[in-house]
């Protein structure tokens, strides 16, 4: 067992590295397993939901329960039937502990809703914060990532882009300039005849 207790140690310090060098990584983790305890709080709701309905009934038969006993101990009394008073007595009396019981389960379950619904939306809280940081660190990456882009583009650009190229059999380029060369020189030789 040492063995794999080794080898789960190295893989969970390996984890924890590369989640350290990944923040974002993290963050995702962090939202998955906030999810998963915010479904868990979820599924234990409903399941004590469903239990203090099915105490709830239990607890309404055992009072209906009760009322018919302790009608029975009336009629038994008024009849004076003491062979029936004592053990329909009981009968209450095990029904009244039953329904105490009852009351006390109910009572244990109305608590662990609250508490529960209390952890679900501390949960779910701290889930839409992880989310927030999750978006943030996406857009702190995109902007690292387009400044990288920016940066390595700012001693490149322009001198790569141009649309000439010295092969081409025409270049307006320099066609407006020898025209414009060929003007100045017309004119030059105007100002010196003109002398």
């Amino acid at each position: 067992m040492s063995l794999f207790d080794d080898l789960s140690r190295f893989l969970e310090t390996r984890l924890d590295e590369f989640l350290r060098a990944n923040p974002h990584l993290e963050l995702r983790a962090l939202e998955d397993q906030l999810r998963g305890q915010e479904e868990d709080a979820l599924r234990l709701l409903t399941n004590l939901k469903r239990r203090e309905k099915e105490l709830e009934s239990n607890i309404l038969d055992t009072a209906q329960d009760i009322q018919q006993w302790h009608k029975r101990i009336e009629k038994a009394k008024a009849a004076n039937r003491q062979d029936l008073v004592g053990p329909a007595q009981e009968r209450e009396a095990a029904l009244l502990r039953r329904g105490n019981h009852l009351w006390g389960q109910m009572k244990s379950v109305k608590e662990r809703i609250t508490q529960t619904t209390q952890l679900r939306q501390r949960v779910s809280k701290k889930r839409q914060e992880v989310k927030t940081k999750i978006a943030q660190a996406a857009a702190q990456q995109a902007a690292q990532r387009a400044a990288q882009s920016a940066d390595t583009d700012w001693g490149t650009a322009g001198w790569n882009q141009t649309t000439y190229t010295g092969n081409q059999a025409f270049d307006p380029l320099d066609e407006t300039f020898r025209q414009w060369e060929a003007e100045e020189d017309l004119n030059e030789l105007k100002r010196k005849m003109g002398r």
